[in-house]
């Protein structure tokens, strides 16, 4: 059954952990290996990232994930991609600064979670105007998995944007578990994490570690 856009949403503010995929940040091992991974310690929300891949093998990688995070019950957003998440059915899309226009795909997909990604108070007031379900807010903290040329948020540039925020909100961006409980008490409910569990010796053991830890300091 498919699940309505506020449904979606409930689901995304409960998950706590929102692990987005890397091929390259995997230590050798395939996206589905470590999103069957992360599945298997109760991770309910995956966003298949995969910026090296070519429009046609990025589509059947999603059909692939689709199909997995069905049997699971977890919500897939894809990267970038609006036409396949459509395709697809999955539950959402997650648009860049530089994207197709959150707006306009706020119009062709009213039930799916689009999110928005945000480096500052204007592009997070901006992106609740243009109709984003969730927006992420980063990168907080220096990171490898993302190419960066502007300032890292920090602490101070994150408590500056909360307030101003009236939609959920994800972070992201070099978070390490001792981050965490700071996060936690800040009001933060959604933590984006890509190489903490992509590149772990173990990824099912470090999802587990970081869904207790999530849910332990809420």
């Amino acid at each position: 059954m498919t699940k309505t856009h506020d449904e979606r949403l409930a689901q995304f503010n409960a998950a706590g952990l929102y692990l987005v995929s890397s091929a390259s940040a995997s230590a050798g091992r395939s996206t589905l290996d470590i999103l069957q991974a992360a599945l298997d310690a109760g991770v309910s929300l995956i966003q298949l990232r995969e910026k090296e891949l070519s429009p046609r093998d990025y589509f059947v990688l999603a059909e692939k994930a689709r199909n997995l995070t069905h049997r699971y019950g977890a919500l897939l957003i894809l990267n970038d991609r609006l036409d396949a998440a459509l395709a697809i059915e999955a539950d959402g899309v997650h648009l860049g600064q530089d994207d197709f226009p959150l707006r306009p795909a706020r119009k062709i997909a009213p039930h799916l979670l689009i999110g928005a990604s945000t480096h500052s108070i204007a592009e997070a007031l901006q992106a609740q105007a243009d109709g984003a379900s969730y927006v992420n807010v980063g990168p907080l903290f220096p990171t490898q998995t993302k190419i960066w040329s502007g300032e890292f948020l920090g602490w101070k540039g994150l408590e500056s944007i909360i307030p101003t925020l009236q939609v959920p909100f994800s972070v992201m961006g070099g978070i390490k578990p001792e981050h965490i409980p700071g996060l936690r008490q800040r009001g933060v409910r959604v933590i984006a994490l890509v190489s903490a569990v992509t590149a772990a010796p173990d990824p099912t053991s470090a999802a587990l570690d970081l869904l207790r830890l999530i849910h332990a300091t809420g």
